[in-house]
């Protein structure tokens, strides 16, 4: 099976985002009286009011989204693309792709904006879909936008969350090293330590095999 189209996760995947989300997460559950390490492993590939529900039941989900949101507009400068983003998405000469993220909409589109980082013309959003990740709904849409069958797409994830919902809607997952171990992005089809690995293996067909095995490809990190 060969991809149709490619559908990228932001955060960890184009964007190098984690130091400048840890500041804002870490700032905020200090300030609400939360253990940081906690609020942290629940933040990957999710919504913030989804986090904030899980990290604090207590505390009104909107109202925390919003000063979340402001915490990270300071961070805005300190967000630059993933190394290779770039030519990596100049290199899928003319493959359709999309971007489905749990990030916001202004933000995202922002940074790329002042990075150089072009916008596809489909692109799925936290706010898109009642059910974000780890459901599938935001990967199953994305596919629909582009007029393509979930298991003729590729997704290129680094987070276990967003990993699991591509899974789960039908696509073959890669799954980037960034931000995780390759232990830990066990449903993934495929592992790639960089955006030059997640290249070479979109230039090549796709296997489409139940993902059962992980391909760890060298120099994982963490």
């Amino acid at each position: 099976m060969s991809a149709s189209a490619v559908l990228f996760d932001v955060d960890g995947v184009l964007l190098d985002s984690a130091a400048a989300h840890r500041r804002v997460w870490d700032s905020w559950a200090v300030s609400r009286g939360l253990d940081t390490e906690t609020v942290w492993r629940l933040t990957f590939g999710r919504r913030p009011e989804d986090t904030v529900r899980d990290a604090a039941a207590h505390l009104d989900p909107a109202l925390e989204r919003r000063v979340l949101d402001e915490l990270l507009s300071r961070e805005m400068d300190s967000i630059q693309p993933v190394d290779g983003a770039v030519e990596l998405l100049r290199s899928l000469s003319g493959r359709p792709w999309a971007i489905v993220t749990s990030g916001d909409r202004s933000f995202v589109e922002a940074r790329f904006a002042a990075t150089g980082l072009p916008l596809p013309a489909v692109r799925v959003y936290g706010s898109d879909v009642e059910h974000a990740k780890p459901a599938p709904d935001c990967f199953a849409l994305a596919a629909s936008r582009l007029g393509a069958d979930p298991s003729a797409c590729v997704v290129v994830e680094d987070a276990p969350a967003g990993i699991r919902a591509a899974v789960a809607a039908g696509c073959t997952v890669i799954g980037l090293t960034t931000t995780h171990a390759a232990a830990a992005l066990g449903q993934a089809h495929l592992c790639a330590a960089t955006l030059g690995e997640v290249g070479e293996l979109l230039r090549r067909p796709l296997v489409g095999d139940p993902p059962t095995t992980v391909v760890q490809s060298r120099g994982a990190g963490g």
